[in-house]
């Protein structure tokens, strides 16, 4: 059994987040998740940069930010695996689907699994793993539908 809470810590209705749970399932099923637990939350650019700045010592906001209480791909040894937080700034969100020139679900849906890779051990400090996670997260993304 998965436990994934979705948040929304704003004050905005984002109709997005109805289909963000449903892609959060999507990704649970297809990676073959069983038994975790994490948390998706939703903040603003302040919140964010907050975080940001207490935890990675960057001043600024970013777009998203992940927790991982896993430090590998493999998982552990207990039943439930707790894997952590992954926190979106929306205001970036939104700034980043006008850029690209895409829809907001679909930058949300590609910060939410970006978030759930790193959850997952997966990084982007080298090449090789940059193309690694970038490539399967677009292939989640594209199976999914959503494409840009």
């Amino acid at each position: 059994m998965n436990e994934v809470t979705l948040i929304n810590n704003t004050n905005d209705k984002i109709d997005e987040l109805v289909e963000i749970d449903k892609f959060i399932d999507f990704v649970l099923e297809r990676q073959h998740l069983n038994n975790v637990l994490f948390n998706v939350i939703i903040v603003d650019n302040k919140k964010i940069h907050e975080l940001n700045k207490q935890y990675r010592g960057i001043d600024r906001p970013t777009d998203v930010i992940s927790f991982a209480l896993e430090d590998n791909k493999d998982g552990n040894i207990f039943p439930v695996r707790v894997l952590g937080d992954v926190y979106i700034s929306i205001d970036k969100a939104r700034e980043q689907a006008i850029t690209y020139g895409h829809s907001l679900l679909r930058e949300l849906s590609f910060l939410t699994i970006h978030g759930i890779l790193h959850l997952l051990g997966y990084d982007h400090m080298n090449v090789e793993d940059e193309k690694e996670m970038f490539s399967l997260q677009e292939l989640i993304l594209s199976e999914y539908g959503i494409n840009r």
